[in-house]
């Protein structure tokens, strides 16, 4: 019965590829190297469905090498970029979507991300999060969770007449590295919820003076946005590397995005000066994206709270005295 489905899985990659050429759509790539296109109605951790014209296919996600979305039919995915041409790529197994979007207006890029920026609290405090892809993992800053376990996300879903909240009591933390400032959660409550996430950008493709503008909830105040441009992309703190930008970054935009102008988070916000204003920095992407795909590394030990992985040391030398064959050898000379 296997071999029949696969048979007939291969059979549409064939018809598939034959009508391809024909015709723009979403594509699926498998490891073997057959293409599928069609239009991507589903896509999650276990598998990617996709209707090819004249099937629906379910591909499990391990026979898949990466999924191309054609942004020429945007507004059939809810979280595809409106008014937009380029091909953005996820890579199976990755947490999250990169692209490579036309540059636009903040009230545009605005009003196409914001729904993925949520408010992350805690007993301790609050502080900002986005989400990366449509299964409610979210990044926000180790320090925004330090030490808490007890976590609400607040999500800010558009309706008719503005913004609907709704706060989310299930959250795991994934994985968490102290060093760089990073924290991976997932909402678990999420039910029939609708999740809009954020595309993450290219390092290499920032250029200082570049606008960029940032969402957050500095202060408790919600949906806060703020402009700026790059004021460099090199700016060292204890062997890190931060963008540091002109944007107004204040207590509780922490853990918030930083985005460029085609709406791509280009970095994390997590300091700022409070009395000195245009002074605010952010963990650059590289180190996001680092972060994500060695999330296992990294991974949150609920008896260890301040770290990932606890990796054990090897027992010392029981023996203090130098060993002999030293002591021989200092002798001889």
């Amino acid at each position: 019965m296997r071999k029949n489905k696969w048979a007939v899985i291969y059979c549409a990659v064939i018809l598939s590829v034959l009508i391809s050429g024909l015709c723009y759509g979403d594509t699926i790539v498998l490891k073997e190297g057959q293409k599928l296109t069609g239009q991507i109605l589903a896509d999650n951790e276990k598998q990617a469905v996709i209707d090819i014209g004249v099937m629906v296919l379910a591909i499990p996600k391990e026979k898949i090498l990466e999924v191309h979305y054609d942004s020429q039919q945007a507004g059939t995915e809810p979280n595809e970029p409106p008014d937009q041409t380029e091909v953005y790529t996820q890579r199976a197994g990755q947490f999250y979507r990169t692209a490579n979007l036309k540059k636009t207006t903040i009230e545009k890029c605005v009003d196409m991300v914001s729904e993925a920026v949520v408010k992350v609290s805690s007993p301790g405090g609050l502080g900002s999060g986005f989400f990366i892809n449509e299964d409610g993992y979210l990044i926000t800053n180790y320090h925004v969770i330090e030490k808490e376990t007890k976590i609400e996300v607040t999500m800010f879903q558009k309706v008719k007449d503005g913004f609907e909240k709704k706060i989310f009591k299930k959250v795991k933390i994934e994985a968490i590295n102290p060093f760089v400032d990073l924290a991976l959660l997932r909402v678990e409550d999420l039910g029939d919820t609708k999740v809009k996430f954020a595309r993450l950008g290219e390092f290499d493709r920032i250029e200082v003076g570049e606008k960029v503008f940032a969402i957050g909830n500095p202060l408790g105040l919600e949906r806060t946005v703020t402009d700026g441009v790059i004021s460099t992309k090199s700016r060292a703190f204890e062997g890190l590397v931060y963008l540091q930008t002109n944007a107004d970054i204040n207590p509780g935009n922490s853990g918030g995005p930083l985005f460029n102008l085609a709406g791509e988070v280009i970095g994390v916000t997590n300091m700022g000066y409070i009395f000195f204003g245009g002074l605010g920095f952010a963990i650059p992407v590289n180190y996001v994206k680092h972060f994500i795909e060695n999330r296992e590394g990294f991974a949150y030990d609920k008896d260890n709270p301040n770290m990932g992985f606890k990796y054990l040391q090897p027992d010392g030398r029981r023996n203090k005295q130098s060993p002999k064959f030293l002591t021989e050898g200092a002798k001889r000379k």
